[in-house]
Formats: C-alpha cells, sequence, structure tokens
C-alpha cells in the first residue's frame, strides 16, 4: 500500500506541474466575441465530468468521513479516489468536440490538483508511521495539517464543479457576471448552512451543549455578518439608485438589524443559552422578498416565486419546529440521537431553496425559455438534485454515527458488557451516592442547556442499557475524539460512578 501510495503521489506532482501549463485550444474554432465554441461536448469530455463528479464529489468526502472514524478503509477509498481523479483530469486536457477561451475552471484546476498532492502527501507520511526524533514532534502538526486539508478538499471542490459547469455552457461573463456570482454564492450558502443544519441535528448535540450556546446563537452571529456585507456591496457607491439596488441593500440592513435582535433573545439573565424565532423569521422574511423580485422572462419570475416559498417554507417550518415540535428544547431525547420527522423538514427545504437559486441565472433562464422548458419541469429536476444531496448527506453522517458507540443505543435486551473494576483513589468515592436524575444531562443530553430540566419519577434509575450506553463510550477511547470528563453516578446500592464519554464532532 505505501508503494501505491508513492506511485500515487508522483503521478499527482506530474499532474500538478502539468496543470500550470496552458490548456491547448484551437482559437479559430471560437467565434469572435463568444467564449465556447458550437460544437457538442464530445464523449471524452462527458467522461472527464462523469468521473470528476464521481471522484471529488462522492469518493473524496466518503473517504474523508472513514478518515475521521479511522476507518481501515480510508485508505483503499482515497487511493482509488486519486486514481479516478487523475485519469479525469487528463481527459480533461485531451477532448476535441467543444472548444474554450481561457476561463476558471482551467485556472482553477492546478490549486484543486495542487491541494490534493498535498493531500496524498500528507497521508504517505503518515503511513509510515515515522514517530522517532523530530518526527514525534513533526508527526502532530501533520496529522492536523492532513484533516485540515482533508474537510477542505470537498468545499473546493464543490467550487470547481461549479466552475465547469459554468465554462462548459460559456456563463458568467461581462455583464452577467455580477448577478452570477450572487446566485452561486448565497445559493451555496444555502445549501452549506442546510448542511451544518443536518451535522447539528443528528451528531452536534454533544458539541452544542459543550459550547453552552443554542444554535440560534450561531445562526444570528451569521446572519448578522451577512447583512453587513449585502449592505455595502449591494449597491455601487457613487452611482445612481435602481430598484434592485435598493431592495438588496435593504434585505441586508434587516438581516443585520435582526441578527443583532438574534443575539441578544438566545441569552438568558443569568447567562444560560435558549432558543429564539428571529433566524427563522429572516428566512421567512427573505423568501417573501425572493418571491416578489422583479424579473424579466416569465421562466424567471415562476423559478423565483417558487424559490421565495420554498425559503418561506424552511423559515415557516423551523419557527413550527423550535416552538411547537421541541418547545424551546435543544432536542427531544436526552442523548440527542434522535430526531423527529419534522426536524429534517426545513432542513431539505434550505437544501431546495440553494439549487433553486443557483439554477436561476439570467443565462440559465434565457437558455431555457429559447428551448420551451416549462417551469415545472426544471423546477422538478432542481428538486431532485436537492433530494439527493440530502441524501448523500444523510448517508455519511449515519457512516459517521455507526462507527462510535456514543451514537448508538444497545439494545436493552443484549447482553451487558463487562466492565473493569477501578478502585477508587479518592475519599469522594465513600460519599453516600446520588439518586441519579431521570432526565441528568449526560453524552448529547439536552436537559440543562436550555434552563429546565424535566422531574424525575422517585426512586429512578438509570437503566441497564443507558449503563451499558457509558461504558461503550468510556471504553471506545480513540486519539482523543472519545474523553473522560463528566462524571454521571449511577447506582443507588452500588455508589458506583461511570464516567460518561466526550465526543467530539
Amino acid at each position: 500500500m505505501a508503494r501505491t501510495s508513492c506511485f500515487i503521489g508522483i503521478l499527482l506532482l506530474v499532474s500538478a506541474v502539468h496543470a500550470v501549463q496552458a490548456h491547448d485550444h484551437d482559437p479559430d474554432a471560437i467565434e469572435e466575441g463568444r467564449v465556447v465554441s458550437d460544437e457538442p461536448l464530445d464523449t471524452i469530455l462527458w467522461l472527464h465530468i462523469g468521473i470528476q463528479i464521481l471522484s471529488f464529489g462522492l469518493i473524496f468526502p466518503t473517504g474523508m468521513v472513514l478518515g475521521i472514524t479511522r476507518s481501515r478503509w480510508h485508505v483503499p477509498c482515497q487511493v482509488l479516489g486519486t486514481l479516478l481523479a487523475i485519469l479525469g483530469y487528463f481527459l480533461g486536457h485531451s477532448h476535441r468536440g467543444r472548444q474554450f477561451a481561457p476561463n476558471i475552471h482551467a485556472a482553477f484546476a492546478s490549486s484543486l490538483m495542487t491541494m490534493l498532492a498535498l493531500q496524498v502527501i500528507l497521508g504517505i507520511y503518515l503511513r509510515l508511521h515515522l514517530t522517532k526524533g523530530i518526527n514525534a514532534r513533526l508527526r502532530r502538526w501533520v496529522v492536523t495539517a492532513h484533516g485540515v486539508v482533508g474537510k477542505l478538499l470537498p468545499v473546493v471542490s464543490w467550487v470547481q464543479m461549479l466552475f465547469g459547469g459554468i465554462t462548459a455552457l460559456g456563463f458568467c461573463r461581462a455583464d452577467h457576471l455580477g448577478q452570477c456570482i450572487a446566485h452561486f454564492i448565497m445559493g451555496s450558502a444555502f445549501i452549506g448552512y442546510g448542511i451544518v443544519l443536518t451535522i447539528m441535528l443528528l451528531v452536534g448535540q454533544a458539541w452544542l451543549r459543550r459550547t453552552g450556546r443554542s444554535q440560534e446563537f450561531f445562526d444570528s452571529t451569521l446572519i448578522t455578518a451577512w447583512g453587513v456585507v449585502n449592505t455595502f456591496t449591494e449597491h455601487r457607491w457613487g452611482q445612481e439608485w435602481g430598484h434592485n439596488d435598493l431592495q438588496h441593500t435593504s434585505m441586508g440592513i434587516v438581516w443585520w438589524c435582526a441578527g443583532l435582535v438574534g443575539l441578544w433573545l438566545s441569552r438568558r439573565r443569568d447567562g444560560r443559552s435558549r432558543r429564539n424565532l428571529i433566524p427563522g423569521m429572516v428566512i421567512f422574511i427573505t423568501g417573501y422578498a425572493m418571491s416578489s423580485h422583479p424579473q424579466n422572462l416569465p421562466l424567471s419570475t415562476m423559478v423565483h416565486t417558487i424559490f421565495g416559498y420554498t425559503l418561506m417554507g424552511a423559515g415557516l417550518t423551523r419557527i413550527i419546529e423550535i416552538a411547537f415540535v421541541l418547545r424551546d428544547r435543544t432536542a427531544l431525547t436526552r442523548d440527542g440521537t434522535e430526531a423527529n420527522s419534522w426536524q429534517h423538514l426545513p432542513i431539505f427545504l434550505l437544501y431546495a431553496s440553494g439549487f433553486l437559486f443557483m439554477g436561476a441565472t439570467e443565462e440559465q433562464m434565457q437558455l431555457l425559455s429559447d428551448a420551451d422548458v416549462s417551469h415545472i419541469s426544471y423546477i422538478l429536476i432542481l428538486y431532485s438534485f436537492a433530494f439527493l444531496m440530502f441524501l448523500f448527506v444523510n448517508l455519511l453522517l449515519h457512516l459517521y454515527a455507526t462507527a462510535y458507540p456514543s451514537f448508538q443505543k444497545p439494545s436493552a435486551h443484549s447482553p451487558p458488557r463487562s466492565r473493569p473494576h477501578r478502585p477508587s483513589t479518592s475519599a469522594s468515592s465513600h460519599r453516600p451516592s446520588k439518586k441519579p436524575h431521570r432526565n441528568s444531562p449526560y453524552m448529547n443530553g439536552y436537559a440543562d442547556t436550555n434552563g429546565h430540566v424535566p422531574s424525575s419519577e422517585a426512586g429512578s434509575r438509570i437503566p441497564s442499557a443507558d449503563s451499558r450506553y457509558v461504558r461503550d463510550a468510556e471504553e471506545f477511547e480513540l486519539d482523543g475524539l472519545v474523553g473522560e470528563d463528566e462524571d454521571v453516578e449511577a447506582g443507588a446500592g452500588e455508589g458506583e460512578k461511570l464516567l460518561a464519554g466526550r465526543v467530539y464532532v
């Protein structure tokens, strides 16, 4: 495996050097004033697109999760993805058919391949298990760098795939550049926000509880920052105000005003965190504004209207989730591993909003209108993309969660696992044991986060299944991913101390 990794590293270095060189095209095939030729995409270019989507869009994100969970399949998965990425790279430089003027996709390819080469080199170093001498100190930094680059790679790959679609159609040039950038950045932001909320819903409750903040604190912080940026960048100062300039700038103003309110309401007087509805209201108001945004084409008007309605739905369902489903709690269960079916709805609608907005640029709308594509067909296709993205993120999080006992409650009928006896070393072990609270916060619990704890029944004890659940997390220590820092006392008759696991997500 080490020899294979070295061979791949050499191939990647060659690819990175080759990427710096210009991509040869026939300039005579491109008409004057245009950036792409009239020929269709040939088979080689379609293979390039399919292989790169498979490697950078599917295999590398899966390998990233396998790496986080320290799976033995991490290296084979990344090796396969790297080989496909190298093959796809050279296919992209060997196509015929449609020709392209110098573009951002070709220019950014060198950065992406260099990043991938760096990641492979770091992985080869870690694979050699060099731990003596200076390597003992260097290895710690290499592990950190390998993790950071690996987590950034899917984000950078997403950007490059968007550049590829733009380049293939010759979009986002000249006067169309500004609105094109706005649509793709904001659409990607909605999708990214949905991914973050999916992570927090399924595996992030422990981290959220340790921060002592509510989800709305972080949402309101982002809304405030985004609003400030929009307030001062949507209008070119010194020029006359246009209708869209005024609408976009006013939208930025309401964002940072509402964001400040959300920040204030996210803390109680005694400093404890609490939920609030401000981020949901901001999403709803933004959707209403976008649904009435004036457009030049009937198709564009319909797509923007559905986008606005979808965003309004995301905001409204988020408000219902907090106020009526959770009733201001962080989660429905003590460990936070179970989600109500309603909680998936606002998150999915954010995915759908992102795809709808990215697919509503002026040039896209003109192309579809000329081809007589109805808005119904187009919107259903964009919703299909949103469903697939939502499914893929859930699959990755399931793969992550099933690797740790802290996210799996064992069956109440499963036999108890043996646990080595730990002799007490402090006088505190001889004090009378306390009766554990029925909803006492351990692992992903929600109890203390929102300032109220449900009452317990007299004489209640932690069930044996929960005790095994805590012991699993205690025994599953993995390079700092699971620590021991939170005491939960169980068994009133035995006075035994169990150390609840701390999971870093």
